[in-house]
């Protein structure tokens, strides 16, 4: 490699780099004011670019120049900040003080929704932004020819972290910008108005992303689905940096850049995991980020701290009824049928091993899905590669996922609140980028098919009842589990982690074996799924997957024992019966979520449960 090869490479991960740090820079701010991880950030980069789009044509259509195509730029981004402002106003305002998995869950939503908008407004095909008028061609650079446009974007982050570092430090809202990241309490104490404080700050926060998005108008289309694409890597930046951490989230974004201009030269396949193994790292070596702080530990979260209700005759007759009734449903259901009650068992099992990480734990792993998905995959090579039976191939997927949940559950369990939920993100998108590129084992993007059970389960009756049998069996001991003295040790760390030190208990021994058996009762699940579907692909290791085991145990109720049980078959039912009957089901589920995080924190049976408390009949309620 010559000298000019390195220093265009160089240049093209400073680009890389800015664009990045654009969009991470308004996560960081809107977190160290509001504590508010806004998973929605990536769309509103998505709004920036399409509204990018949109006005950068119409404002060249008036007047060609330059100066039309940047005020294009401008109010695409201020308009961003007015949807951010709204969103605060109208969403962010009632869950500042509701658990972490409430305000990712809310604004999930909220992506959701976004993405339905953006298809019902711009339509689903890519849009193709102009080019910037007086930077279309490329300058020269040590001899090789670098674009113009890129090498703006090389200045425009170190331009916009000088301006966001002026705006800090010498301005008043500055000064309480910082104010509030150190103490949110002293500053309202002092009578500074927070409500105001928070929506400028997500207002300015959106206003970035929606910058970042825009600038990319005369690099790439706008695309429906490029918030998912960005969302992950501002995370990256943001937890590396130190969540918080305007100067922290530009090193870290240069350091991506960096790696990734010059690691896809050495490793071409790193690059799709590079970002997230940076991450692990630097979260084992230092928790809190480079330029992070520990995070205090939160008490008293409403949601979580509820009284465990003794589990008596009432609750025990009516887990026998349902389980009679789930035996004698095959008499009357047909294939399809079946199948739906399959999976609804199925995630009943993932769901209920989070919640005891998250209900019971207070640990928000945001990549439950890799031990999920790693069953399967254990299943499935078993069968493939060795030739295994059903039977032991079903072995294979609690023991793999279990030895795996163990593993980096050792790493995972020194962090806490968002760091750790970004390392268990980190984790899945490792598992996913293992199974995805690993071609000749895992059958890459394509995956494996003719995974099917024995003979005698070939049946879908006999599927059925195997699938009840072994899901029953696994979740009776999840829900033994709870209230044994492991179970109670474990909440006692989840209510106050120093108090439970204080009193010997080791709390990181027994989140460590929480992951295990969690990832283990997963990883059964996944194992179950592979033999009920005949086929696995990557997919089963993805974002959605986790969301859609964190969104079961909230529409089940977090806070209870079974809540998780009633949420799978309660989404099932809403994504197979009534998603269907509209194109915007993302809308649809999006404000059911907001709905529950609102409206019924306490999902399903919390609710119910909370009824019957009232009506001096809940007693024994589970």
């Amino acid at each position: 490699m010559d000298l000019s090869f390195l220093l265009i490479q160089t240049l093209n991960g400073l680009a890389s780099a800015s664009a990045l740090f654009i969009a991470a820079c308004g996560l960081t701010i809107i977190f160290g004011v509001t504590r508010i991880v806004n998973f929605a950030h990536g769309a509103f980069y998505m709004i920036g670019a399409y509204l990018g789009v949109t006005l950068a044509v119409r404002f060249l259509d008036f007047s060609y120049g330059a100066p039309s195509f940047w005020a294009a730029i401008v109010l695409a981004a201020v308009l961003t900040g007015l949807l951010g402002a709204a969103m605060e106003m109208l969403l962010l305002r009632r869950i500042y003080r509701a658990p972490e998995l409430f305000q990712l869950l809310a604004t999930f939503a909220v992506v959701l929704i976004v993405e339905d908008a953006v298809i019902w407004l711009f339509g689903a095909q890519d849009i193709l932004g102009p080019r910037a008028p007086g930077l279309k061609g490329a300058v020269m650079i040590a001899g090789e020819r670098f674009p113009a446009y890129e090498l703006l974007l090389v200045a425009a982050g170190p331009a916009v972290l000088a301006a966001i570092w002026l705006l800090l430090n010498r301005t008043r809202f500055g000064i309480l910008v910082r104010a509030a990241t150190h103490d949110r309490q002293m500053l309202a104490a002092l009578g500074v108005n927070q409500a105001v404080l928070f929506t400028a700050t997500v207002f300015l926060g959106c206003a970035l992303a929606g910058l970042a998005g825009a600038l990319q108008v005369p690099k790439q289309p706008a695309t429906p689905h490029m918030d998912v694409n960005i969302i992950a890597e501002a995370f990256v930046v943001t937890v590396i940096g130190g969540m918080g951490s305007v100067t922290g989230a530009f090193l870290a974004a240069v350091l991506i850049g960096l790696l990734q201009a010059f690691g896809i030269l050495v490793f071409p396949k790193i690059t799709l995991v590079l970002v997230f193994l940076v991450m692990a790292v630097v979260l084992v070596v230092r928790p809190w980020g480079l330029l992070g702080t520990p995070e205090p530990e939160i008490r008293g979260e409403a949601a979580l701290l509820v009284p465990l209700r003794r589990w008596d005759r009432k609750a025990t007759i009516g887990v026998a009824v349902v389980f009679t009734l789930l035996a004698l449903y095959p008499l009357v259901a047909d294939a399809f049928a079946l199948k739906l009650a399959i999976e609804a068992m199925v995630f009943a099992l993932f769901a209920l091993s989070l919640n005891l990480l998250l209900g019971h734990g207070g640990v928000i792993s945001f990549g439950h899905a890799a031990w999920f998905g790693l069953g399967a995959y254990a299943s499935a090579l078993a069968v493939r590669h060795l030739g295994a039976p059903m039977e032991l191939a079903l072995l294979a997927a609690p023991l793999g996922a279990g030895l795996c949940a163990l593993a980096a559950g050792w790493f995972i369990v020194r962090l806490s609140g968002v760091y750790l939920a970004m390392l268990t993100l980190a984790v899945a998108q490792l598992a996913y980028a293992v199974t995805f590129q690993w071609v000749e084992v895992t059958g890459g993007d394509n995956g494996l098919i003719g995974i099917w059970p024995s003979q005698w389960a070939s049946d879908r009756i006999a599927y059925y009842y195997l699938t009840l049998a072994l899901t029953g069996i696994a979740v009776a001991f999840l829900i033994r589990l709870v209230f044994t003295p492991f179970g109670h040790t474990l909440r006692a760390a989840r209510d106050s982690a120093l108090r439970a030190e204080a009193i010997g208990i080791d709390v990181r021994r027994q989140r460590l074996a929480a992951f295990a058996i969690a990832g283990s009762a997963a990883g059964l699940a996944g194992g179950l799924y592979v033999f009920s579907k005949g086929n696995i692909d990557p997919s089963v290791l993805s974002i959605p997957t986790s969301v859609d085991a964190l969104a079961m145990a909230l529409l089940g109720g977090i806070r209870t024992v079974t809540g998780p049980v009633v949420g799978a078959a309660g989404l099932h039912l809403l994504k197979d019966f009534v998603m269907p009957l509209t194109d915007y089901w993302r809308t649809l589920l999006g404000l059911t979520i907001i709905a529950l995080v609102l409206l019924f924190p306490g999902g399903i049976v919390g609710t119910l449960v909370d009824f019957l408390r009232r009506r001096g009949a809940g007693e024994g309620a589970p």
